[in-house]
């Protein structure tokens, strides 16, 4: 029995991905995602006037070490940007009270917002998380607090630009509060 020929194999189109996309996206337009990401003008521009990136790695290299050389001004301006992480619906009302006490307590000890990566947390263990950082960093100095505090931040950078360029598209801005995850 003969057969007659067969079709060519079908080849799906080739997506970009997204870290291709924001390379070749334009430059406020890469500005504009790494601010959401990053919070801070500076930090955002050094890391979009050296695009491209051959990788994911490369360009959280690149934002760790530029988060490394924020000054001061700029840490405050990241800093203010931010806000608490959003809690589950469902928390009681006593675990809502306790944050905002602990926060307001912290934030007239160190006259800013507190800032915790919660990336690797348990949504159910994220406010006792919250809590048990707001507490403990409290005692800190504010010199090293502000290290602490500059730390984190360019942990949830990592976090958020490692979320938003694993999928999501660069023009689809995020919701502030939920890049706390």
């Amino acid at each position: 029995m003969t057969r007659g020929p067969t079709l060519p194999a079908h080849r799906l189109p080739c997506l970009p991905r997204p870290l291709d996309a924001f390379n070749a996206a334009p430059a406020d337009e890469a500005r504009a995602l790494l601010l959401r990401c990053l919070r801070s003008l500076r930090w955002s521009d050094r890391i979009a006037d050296h695009r491209p990136y051959p990788d994911l790695d490369a360009l959280l290299a690149a934002a760790d070490e530029a988060a490394y050389d924020l000054s001061p001004a700029d840490l405050s301006e990241a800093l203010a940007a931010e806000c608490l992480p959003e809690l589950p619906e469902d928390t009681y009302s006593a675990a809502h009270m306790a944050l905002s006490a602990a926060h307001a307590a912290y934030e007239a000890r160190f006259g800013h917002v507190f800032v915790i990566y919660l990336g690797d947390a348990h949504p159910d263990e994220a406010i006792d998380r919250t809590l048990e950082g707001i507490r403990s960093r409290l005692a800190n100095d504010p010199d090293e607090e502000r290290v602490i505090a500059a730390e984190e931040l360019r942990r949830l950078a990592r976090g958020r630009l490692t979320a938003f360029l694993s999928g999501a598209s660069t023009t689809r801005a995020r919701p502030h509060p939920a890049d706390h995850g």
